[in-house]
């Protein structure tokens, strides 16, 4: 009988490492069977979750920039000079409220762990462990050394296999997969929102000041306030544009319960088919609640049901 060890596959190259060569083996219809699930959970799940990489960290720090920027011509351009009180209350309010979301979400999306699994887990004790039986073949990716889950990925810049991978997003600085799904699509809801309401508040300015005198408008010269609220104008529209679609794509994904990568793949679906219902439950919990719009809410990721390798 072949040795645990000899029934790996290395399903970057397509080929099946060791020595084994019976037909019964070659042979074998592929079968699922269940792992345990210390083998599909990251050691990093309980630690802080961060890429070290240049241009994501870039990426991440531009955008809270760029909010903090939004929200500071909000409020001292066009809320603090305005001589209605409760207008400025209403929106200066709503404004933050979202723009804290954003940033929340995007934090959680960026320092949570996307669904990586264990690095350099396949080894030969590991293997022999699992106490496959005869035949049955596991899958190995060779650029991080782990055991390969069904619905895996490698990601060549978090330099591990993330479960359920849907893309790498530069903007977070992180993969978006099974467990950072739900703060990424919450990221983009809230980044579309508080642009939305900031091109609004921008519109409402230029016709309330087009009809009084623009040093009434605000606290700085004309100039400078017509160049600071086309900037934030250019910024809104074009972040609401690309978190729109951003926003559609992921919800589209969430309900065909497909990622990103299995889309451009096309992969052959080797998984129980479900409600699109259940699959947004999936994602944000169970059941549905206001917790799904909070970044602070930990969603349970259907923890429930047995994750299975392809063998």
């Amino acid at each position: 009988m072949k040795s645990p060890v000899h029934r790996c596959r290395d399903v970057e190259h397509g080929r099946r490492t060791g020595s084994g060569s019976g037909t019964g083996y070659l042979q074998t219809a592929e079968r699922r069977i269940p792992i345990p699930k210390d083998v599909i959970t990251s050691s990093a799940a309980s630690a802080m979750w961060f890429i070290r990489d240049a241009c994501g960290i870039a990426c991440a720090a531009i955008t809270w920039l760029l909010v903090l920027y939004a929200d500071f011509v909000v409020l001292f351009v066009m809320l603090l000079p305005s001589t209605n009180l409760t207008y400025s209350i209403v929106n200066g309010t709503l404004f933050n409220i979202l723009a804290f979301l954003a940033l929340a979400s995007h934090l959680r999306a960026m320092c949570t762990d996307p669904g990586a699994v264990p690095k350099g887990n396949a080894t030969k004790e590991y293997i022999e462990s699992l106490q496959l039986k005869p035949g049955q073949v596991v899958y190995k990716c060779p650029k991080c050394c782990s055991i390969k889950p069904d619905r895996a990925h490698h990601c060549s810049v978090c330099k591990r296999c993330v479960r359920k991978m849907d893309h790498h997003c530069p903007w977070v600085n992180n993969c978006v997969g099974e467990s950072n799904q739900k703060y990424f699509v919450l990221f983009t809801m809230y980044i579309a929102l508080v642009s939305l309401h900031s091109l609004l508040m921008v519109v409402f300015h230029f016709l309330y000041c087009f009809e009084d005198d623009w040093t009434k408008c605000s606290s700085f010269s004309p100039p400078a306030t017509v160049i600071l609220l086309i900037l934030l104008c250019f910024e809104a529209l074009l972040f609401l544009i690309f978190t729109s679609v951003m926003f559609g794509t992921q919800v589209h994904s969430i309900c065909t319960d497909e990622t990103g990568i299995e889309q451009l793949k096309k992969e052959e679906r080797r998984w129980a088919k479900k409600t699109k219902w259940m699959n947004m439950r999936a994602v944000f919990g169970h059941p549905f609640s206001f917790l799904w719009f909070s970044p602070f809410s930990t969603p349970d990721h259907g923890k429930a049901e047995t994750y299975q390798y392809v063998v």
